[in-house]
């Protein structure tokens, strides 16, 4: 608990809006965050129509993913510095801007080339939304409270990668490929809207109005700690393995065993409520068992279930089932790793809040790259490349959340430190 003061808190003060307008925040953050899935989601099921329709070479639709995680996740080292010094909602809606004629552009491409770079713009504009939607919780809550908070919103925004594949299954049913990205302008476009109904959650008071000085000095300054490395790493790695299983998965499902769209569409899905049901644990138990203990927890599970998928990929067992089980045990330690590596990364951070949110998001998101590039890269008509780098990234992750374990301290979340 925070100390008690006669005067209250500048955290207690930025909590006043939320409480007021806890629904709507609620509903805009999970939208905001969403942006890092439907970007990918929605189109994956569309991937081998797409690469027929361009010319694409064997494994090079891949890099459409590749392309959009550069851009998102090296976006986010600009938009945590803007959203510390001007605050939260014009950052995030200049960004709204740049994802709505970034998916206008990849709905006309013509070549790979062209679609790769018009997803990078895409990707650019939407982690705005996303880094600073974790700074506003960041803004309105603290410690374990944060850890809850931000399980709570990936359990809402975990609808969007839930349906997203079905309902890109449903587009292709009846509009080609492109209808999907004419979507992605359409709900640019609403949540643009709608960001006029949320609150500045960052008051020009606690801005930081040196956030743009010396920016690549604050990046490696956090990089210093040891127990930011751990937490950074924890759910780096994780990452890493989640997007060589979005890139790995429509090929391994619909090429190379022969499902329908639609069947790949429900088994994503599968994944999906594994995610929420972890994050919803996460949410009843982190107050009272730790984020760190969760955080360990996650990242073994992470760790087993990635070793297990590269065996029976590597040597085909179970068919389908083989691949299906240990990847839904793999992505559903998604509920127990990211929301509390978030959190114990930003736990202490005040008015570089955007800043650990960046440096978070493009550590994640970049392990990304190199996840769904080597799928691509390693490409060998069979599930083995994805499944042998999926198991790689969950050690890497388990080897992380125990470096965090091993350090004196204890959990900063639990211990209230920097509030």
């Amino acid at each position: 608990m925070p100390p008690v003061s006669p005067q209250p808190s500048a955290t207690e003060t930025r909590h006043q809006p939320a409480a007021r307008h806890s629904l709507v925040t609620l509903g805009i953050l999970s939208a905001l965050m969403a942006f890092a899935s439907i970007s990918t989601d929605l189109y994956l099921p569309a991937l081998p129509a797409m690469g027929l329709a361009l010319g694409a070479g064997h494994g090079a639709m891949e890099l459409t993913i590749s392309g959009y995680l550069i851009g998102f996740s090296l976006g986010q080292l600009a938009w945590g510095p803007l959203g510390d010094r001007y605050g939260r909602r014009l950052p995030v809606a200049v960004g709204l801007v740049l994802f709505i004629i970034g998916s206008a552009g990849c709905a006309l491409a013509g070549s790979v080339g062209a679609m790769i770079a018009w997803r990078v713009l895409q990707a650019v504009g939407a982690c705005a939304s996303v880094v600073l939607a974790r700074a506003m919780v960041r803004d309105l809550y603290a410690g374990p409270h944060a850890a809850r908070m931000m399980s709570t919103l990936m359990t809402v925004m975990a609808i969007a990668p839930l349906v997203g594949p079905s309902v890109g299954s449903l587009i292709l049913q009846v509009a080609s490929w492109r209808a999907i990205f004419w979507t992605l302008v359409a709900v640019g476009i609403l949540t643009l809207l709608a960001l006029r109904l949320l609150p500045e959650t960052l008051p020009p008071a606690h801005r930081n109005r040196h956030a743009l000085d010396g920016v690549l000095a604050t990046y490696f300054s956090l990089l210093r700690h040891r127990r930011m490395l751990g937490y950074i790493g924890a759910g780096g790695f994780f990452y890493g393995g989640i997007y060589a299983y979005v890139a790995g998965t429509p090929f391994a499902y619909i090429s190379y065993h022969h499902l329908s769209s639609q069947a790949y569409g429900l088994l994503f899905a599968l994944g999906i409520v594994g995610i929420m049901a972890t994050n919803q644990i996460n949410s009843r138990l982190v107050v009272r068992l730790g984020s760190d203990r969760l955080l360990r927890i996650g990242a073994l599970g992470a760790a087993l279930s990635g070793l297990l998928l590269a065996v029976t990929a590597r040597f085909d067992i179970g068919g389908i089932a083989g691949l299906v089980m240990p990847l839904f045990l793999f992505v559903s330690a998604n509920g127990f790793i990211v929301a509390n590596a978030i959190a114990g990364a930003m736990s202490g951070s005040s008015q570089r809040a955007g800043a650990v949110s960046a440096l978070v998001g493009a550590t994640q998101y970049g392990t990304g790259i190199l996840g769904s590039a080597l799928v691509g890269m390693l490409a060998d008509g069979t599930p083995w490349p994805m499944g042998l780098i999926i198991a790689v990234c969950g050690v890497g992750s388990a080897l992380s959340a125990l470096s965090v374990a091993g350090h004196a301290g204890g959990n900063a979340a639990e211990s209230g430190a920097g509030r």
